[in-house]
């Protein structure tokens, strides 16, 4: 299907304000680099959108708009009864600026200041700078080690499990097995549950993505999610959830549309998500499918010069999470200073995410692109180790 949409000709988005390109210096203090880091892809949005986008634009009027009406709704429940054979409840349905901001609103009200939050390791940054920005504590536990997360949720002062899912940086897909037991484990604990699921969309061949709806019991509990990661949008902002008990539903909203005044949201947003969801699965299965394959590059380029790395392909979403551990890097400040001084390229480097001795490669982008990254990578590695 990948054949029917162009992934291999790249769009400039050099000049366009991008984080990706054109803040480049902020992380890296160097302009010019080629970067794989923040996790948006390098593709125009699928075509059904931008059509949307178009016919939004030609009208012409942008005044207050509301997210409360059944085309959005509608959309949403369509898209998880025929993308997940799930059914929600629309009236469950919040709505949000972003996943980060909607994931600081249910910290604040089901938080207090020194409280721990339970979050998987490695971390995605943005939940760090998020808990620890409240004065919450962090409680990290490795993935997939049970024992660790026992002991963090029965702590009596843990009051969330953030869960990522899937979960980035690793891609890791959850089994609906291990998502009941986490489930079971914040009901007992009376620990409140956010499931941040914006990386969903992107399973690969294989995996399952199973809603935390379909497990959440009678514990506390958000879905937060967009569609702007796999459908590649969050320049329009805007995200939406679910939130299990009426009470706290009604108290998110008030915050939304009172504390942070947020009662209209972005109309382009709104337009976007109808149509990606009613109209742009062949697209979103023919880009997965795309990058898929530059996984599997990845894997065979990793596979004949480092092979001592044993890497695999990740689970789901676009980004590579290579442990070079094995290949003897340590420094990872070494290789940072390599990878930008001789190489030209932008890597985000695991201690970002608290795992030194790892990277995080975006490869949602033109094959070309990857090559390019994958060389200098291995040269890289081969230049500190």
């Amino acid at each position: 299907m990948a054949e029917l949409y162009d992934f291999d000709t790249a769009v400039d988005r050099r000049g366009t304000w991008c984080v990706q390109w054109d803040g480049v210096a902020d992380r890296f203090g160097v302009d010019g680099l080629l970067p794989f880091t923040i996790s948006d892809m390098d593709f125009a949005t699928a075509p059904e959108v931008l059509a949307a986008l178009r016919a939004r634009l030609d009208h012409g009027v942008f005044g207050y708009t509301t997210w409360q009406q059944d085309d959005f709704r509608s959309a949403i429940a369509h898209w998880y009864a025929t993308r997940y054979g799930t059914e929600i409840d629309t009236r469950q349905l919040v709505y949000g600026p972003s996943v980060l901001s909607q994931l600081s609103q249910l910290l604040q009200m089901w938080t207090g200041e020194g409280d721990g939050v339970v979050v998987h390791t490695p971390t995605y940054d943005g939940f760090r700078k998020a808990i620890t920005g409240l004065g919450r504590e962090l409680r990290g536990v490795p993935v997939g080690d049970e024992e660790a997360l026992v002991r963090e949720l029965a702590r009596p002062d843990a009051k969330v499990l953030v869960l990522c899912s899937p979960h980035n940086p690793t891609g890791r897909v959850w089994t609906g097995a291990e998502l009941t037991r986490m489930a079971e484990l914040a009901e007992r604990h009376g620990v409140a549950v956010i499931s941040d699921e914006i990386h969903a969309d992107f399973v690969h061949e294989g995996g399952v993505h199973v809603p935390w709806t379909r497990v959440a019991g009678e514990g506390r509990w958000a879905l937060i999610t967009s569609g702007s990661k796999a459908f590649n949008f969050p320049a329009l902002t805007g995200s939406y959830g679910l939130i299990g008990d009426p009470a706290d539903r009604t108290e998110y909203l008030r915050r939304m549309e009172t504390a942070e005044g947020l009662a209209s949201p972005a109309v382009l947003s709104l337009t976007a998500h109808i149509a990606a969801y009613r109209e742009g699965e062949p697209w979103l299965d023919a880009v997965r499918a795309y990058v898929a394959g530059n996984l599997a590059y990845v894997a065979e380029r990793l596979s004949a010069d480092l092979p001592e790395l044993g890497w695999e392909p990740p689970q789901a979403g676009y980004l590579a999470w290579i442990d070079l551990r094995a290949a003897g890097v340590v420094d990872d400040a070494e290789l940072q200073r390599v990878l930008v001084e001789r190489e030209k390229v932008a890597i985000m480097g695991g201690a970002v995410y608290g795992a030194p001795g790892f990277v995080r490669l975006n490869v949602g982008c033109p094959r070309g692109k990857v090559e390019r990254g994958v060389e200098a990578l291995v040269r890289a590695v081969r230049a500190v180790r």
